[in-house]
């Protein structure tokens, strides 16, 4: 028997299936071969319409089930991972009212600031956990300054995950996951947050009905079932968004525990049951996957724009052919790239500088002696060190970190990037072979909040390696605090 994930993303649509008993990945794929397209209708809009997702989910599930020739009737629940902080609206008929405004949209962000300065810190850290920021409320409040006529014939707004599951089942559910996603859960009270929802002038009964994790949420109806071949009744478990989806994925539940991304931004998801935080602008805090009142644990996100997006500007811009090249010529040169420094933030606001834009700086560079594999270096170095910084300002705020995980993609292919996080934090990065869809479909599965044999599942189908701390640290630290001190050189002056 099987069970099958779906990953909603703004590029593609990824699908896995995976074997209930071992959690063995049978296959995993993508739709459409090209990216998915993004509209931005004004400068700092995105927007996608969701029916395109629901295309393309079921192009993936049909092929899925064609390549791999699983019956059907052979698999028994489906997990849905889907891209953060999205607004879908649907009238009484399910139909979707405008295109759905994406997590990268930041038309939102002077909204949430005011109602920050209305809330004031104290009640937005009791009970919100964060500022309000550009996240799914401010979305939904913009739609009402700005297009009346659509917010009046509004019946439910969604995640893009709930609005995946409504298209199989019919049925318009979210969950407390979901809802943290959007800052419109309420930690205190353990409620909506009809604290954010009066500031804001929306009704509370736009918000979905709730349904709890790893449980029957839905199940697929007629109507889905012909539009993607699963079996009509096919029950739907769970739910979550990206980057807490992507932390289930690596088998992190655990206070202590983080997940690291390395894509075109980079992402610390750090699991904690604390409480109370200092930063809440800098530094976001969702329920994780596994949240609930009895364990409340959250997941602190930090997120750092400017990281593979800057190594991928070197292989465009240089005469590489490949990353791996670049990570060869890489490792050519010694620890701190013979004085070369980058600052990799040059893909606008980086939330952990108070949403200050600092641009991509390169320092240093002597056009009689460095080469391009010296600018590789400084890529690789500055980017993990932008890493460091963010991993020094949880542990500011009191996040204690014991074990880090990554998936074997984007930058942790590189070795100098992951050896050297690993010295300057003094903790070994695991390496897992692994995705969020493949992480969706064995969560869709996961009997009796077990997360112990989910993580000994995950560790024994997908750990592929491990970067060690190095031995001799001196060099690196001797590196970091210098890329430190430009950069705090470059805030002070910017």
């Amino acid at each position: 028997m099987y069970s099958i994930g779906l990953d909603i993303g703004s590029s593609s649509i990824k699908v896995a299936i995976v074997k209930i008993t071992t959690g063995e990945c049978m296959i995993s794929l993508q739709e459409p071969s090209i990216e998915m397209e993004i509209h931005a209708p004004k400068k700092g809009w995105a927007e996608q319409d969701p029916a395109t997702w629901w295309e393309y989910t079921c192009k993936a599930i049909k092929r899925a089930l064609k390549e791999t020739q699983i019956p059907p009737k052979d698999i028994q629940s489906i997990g849905i991972a889907y891209q953060m902080h999205g607004l879908v609206l649907v009238d009484h008929k399910g139909a979707v009212l405008r295109n759905s405004i994406i997590w990268c949209d930041s038309r939102a962000v002077t909204i949430g600031h005011k109602a920050y300065e209305d809330l004031g810190t104290q009640k937005c850290m009791n009970q919100l956990l964060n500022a309000p920021g550009n996240f799914t409320a401010s979305k939904l409040k913009w739609v009402k300054d700005n297009e009346p006529d659509v917010y009046n014939a509004i019946h439910k707004y969604m995640l893009p995950g709930d609005y995946i599951a409504y298209k199989l089942s019919g049925t318009i559910h979210t969950t407390k996951n979901g809802l943290s996603e959007g800052i419109l859960w309420d930690y205190k009270n353990h409620t909506i947050a009809d604290v954010l929802l009066e500031q804001y002038g929306i009704a509370k009964d736009l918000t979905p009905t709730i349904t709890e994790n790893f449980t029957l949420q839905s199940k697929v109806n007629a109507e889905a079932s012909e539009a993607t071949g699963l079996p009509v009744d096919t029950p739907i478990t769970y739910r979550a968004g990206d980057q807490p989806n992507n932390a289930l994925s690596l088998g992190v539940f655990e206070s202590g525990q983080a997940a690291l991304t390395g894509g075109t931004s980079g992402v610390i998801y750090a699991v904690t049951e604390q409480s109370t935080f200092k930063e809440i602008q800098r530094v976001n805090q969702f329920a994780h996957a596994n949240y609930s009142f009895e364990t409340p644990t959250i997941g602190r996100l930090l997120n750092i724009n400017g990281a593979g997006i800057q190594y991928r500007w070197l292989l465009n811009n240089t005469k590489a052919s490949s990353y791996e090249e670049m990570n060869t010529k890489a490792a050519t040169i010694p620890i701190g790239s013979d004085g070369i420094i980058l600052l990799p933030f040059g893909n606008g606001a980086e939330r952990m500088f108070h949403n200050r834009i600092i641009g991509t700086h390169i320092k240093n560079l002597d056009l009689n002696r460095h080469q391009d594999a010296h600018l590789y270096r400084a890529g690789l170095e500055g980017i993990a060190f932008s890493f460091v910084y963010g991993m020094e300002l949880l542990k500011e705020d009191h996040t204690q970190i014991h074990t880090l995980r990554a998936g074997n993609d984007n930058l942790f292919r590189s070795e100098i990037f992951g050896t050297t996080i690993a010295t300057l934090l003094g903790k070994p990065i695991e390496i897992y072979n692994t995705t969020g869809a493949v992480g969706a479909a064995r969560a869709a599965n996961l009997k009796d909040y077990d997360f112990t044999f989910f993580s000994k599942q995950i560790v024994s189908n997908d750990h592929i390696m491990t970067y060690p701390p190095s031995q001799d640290i001196s060099p690196y630290q001797k590196a970091y605090q210098h890329w430190k001190k430009e950069l705090e050189h470059t805030l002070n002056n910017n």
